[in-house]
């Protein structure tokens, strides 16, 4: 998280689940800290809810639908070209679906 926020990305990253009442234990300072400050805001609430509408359910397809929920090769190298694979996989059937729904109708 710190490395995409030295290079100036903005990081939407709740630190705590929406059933926790208070913070996990270690887990108060620093960028924790700063996260929650942000997501307070109404900007930041703004922010993570177009999040959640857009990145999130990609996630959810990929994990629950298409049953990807880990990965089955080790290093660094051969989980990224993994998760590369299953993204492209992802968007081809976005596109393939789009491509029969315009001609459909």
């Amino acid at each position: 998280m710190q490395s995409v926020v030295s290079r100036g990305i903005q990081v939407l990253i709740p630190p705590d689940s929406g059933l926790r009442k208070d913070t996990r234990p270690g887990w108060d300072k620093g960028l924790y800290a700063f996260m929650r400050r942000v997501l307070s805001t109404e900007h930041g609430q703004a922010i993570y809810r177009r999040r959640m509408a857009t990145v999130e359910p990609v996630f959810g397809q990929v994990k629950f639908n298409r049953g990807f929920d880990r990965f089955k090769r080790r290093g660094r190298a051969a989980v990224r070209s993994e998760w590369r694979l299953a993204a492209a996989t992802h968007n081809l059937l976005k596109l393939h679906n789009h491509r029969i729904a315009t001609v459909g109708a």
